[in-house]
């Protein structure tokens, strides 16, 4: 079996890490690649879930090593969670004698670089997106800010150095794919990127499981009538989420539809949601937040009419592949969202899945309003996008087929 050093500095105790790293890592030890994986932890989801996350990695053969990632001490703290690293990848390797290691984003990449150059270790860049420019795009890095911008200058030499000198690369859209090849002076060969973008376990998203009386019991618990229009957001807001903006469209939205309610599937903290309710004049008895568990996902997305997110439409958000527009899709529901993320676009005009939005602006809404009015959604051709573009099974066999390449592995 491959010995196989997994990366990332997004703990497995995180939403993400469960969804986006974990059901990749299981399906590929079923498929006899011996797995060891580090990853960076926040002490309070560690507590509460890291039994949950032990059991899952006992019972598919993937050794964990946790570290506590710490944020006390800004960038510096990220300098010492990358000692630290260094220094445990050290220990594995003299016990284990890595054939590959594969590193999700860039902080982890600096590790898998010097592994390849001190042990000759195979390297696979997962790059995930362009993340020094969206440490900018996202108003985390100043570049006005002599500091920031030599750590965006020395993120980007190190892009370049990593897309030289990986072996493979991993990216999550087609999209950032053709830049990465209109690039010049970075030697890359068309085989070297395989695009795998954020996929969805599809026997989870699934509406076959879920029945009306499950549904009405839902909006029941909601205070959701049953007459009433849902529009649904998923997910944290976060950094690239425009919540403005999406209560700007529901304001909009209400005049068409009235009796709407916008769901909130959401973690954030509700204070933040109603605040800027209050702002965009949208009265608080036509919001729902709730915090749900992934098991219960599925069933209050099968209750939206439609789902909306906007994300910033900056330049690095041509890398991003959002995580819930699988999930939705895998429901059945139309996406609501603005252009110019990702694959998003060629994805809803592929499968009819849903409306695209060219300016964040009323008269923008209006349009998509008028047209979502007059239009017909098919849920069987929306899940068709969902199986073809989010498949996980798909996913893990990129994932493979990249690994046996490397390996030349029979």
């Amino acid at each position: 079996m491959a010995r196989t050093l997994f990366l990332s500095y997004d703990g497995m105790t995180d939403p993400l890490g469960q969804s986006q790293v974990l059901p990749y890592l299981v399906g590929l030890s079923q498929h006899g690649f011996d797995i060891t994986l580090v990853s960076f932890e926040k002490p309070i989801r560690f507590t509460t879930n890291h039994l949950h996350i032990e059991s899952l990695c006992l019972n598919n053969r993937i050794s964990w090593f946790p570290l506590q990632y710490s944020n006390r001490f800004g960038v510096f703290s990220a300098v010492l969670n990358l000692f630290l690293l260094r220094q445990l990848v050290r220990r594995l390797d003299n016990s284990h004698s890595f054939e590959l290691v594969h590193c999700r984003s860039y902080i982890t990449a600096l590790i898998g670089q010097w592994m390849k150059s001190r042990y000759g270790v195979k390297f696979i860049f997962d790059m995930r997106g362009f993340w020094a420019d969206e440490r900018v795009d996202g108003e985390i890095w100043d570049l006005n800010n002599l500091f920031y911008r030599l750590i965006y200058n020395y993120f980007k030499k190190k892009e370049k150095e990593f897309i030289q000198e990986s072996n493979h690369i991993i990216t999550l859209t087609e999209q950032s794919r053709s830049i990465i090849y209109s690039w010049s002076g970075k030697n890359v060969q068309p085989t070297a990127i395989t695009v795998i973008p954020c996929c969805v376990d599809l026997n989870h998203f699934n509406s076959n499981g879920i029945s009306e009386s499950d549904k009405l019991n839902l909006r029941y618990l909601l205070n959701i009538s049953k007459s009433a229009r849902v529009i649904s957001y998923v997910g944290s807001i976060g950094t690239w989420y425009m919540l403005p903006e999406m209560l700007s469209f529901f304001v909009r939205w209400l005049l068409i539809y009235p009796d709407s309610i916008f769901l909130f599937i959401s973690q954030d903290d509700p204070k933040t949601i109603l605040r800027e309710a209050t702002l965009q004049g949208v009265s608080h008895d036509k919001i729902r937040i709730n915090s749900t568990s992934r098991t219960e996902m599925p069933l209050y997305i099968s209750i939206s009419d439609c789902s909306l997110f906007f994300i910033k439409p900056v330049f690095s958000k041509i890398a991003s592949s959002p995580t819930k527009q699988g999930e939705i899709m895998a429901m059945g529901v139309p996406v609501i969202c603005n252009i110019g993320i990702g694959d998003t676009d060629m994805i809803i005009r592929a499968y009819n899945s849903g409306l695209l939005i060219n300016q964040l602006i009323e008269s923008a809404y209006d349009q998509a309003i008028s047209v979502y009015h007059q239009a017909h959604f098919e849920s069987s051709a929306i899940r068709k996008g969902a199986v073809h573009h989010f498949s996980l099974d798909e996913g893990i066999h990129r994932y493979k087929s990249v690994y046996e390449r490397i390996l030349s592995v029979p």
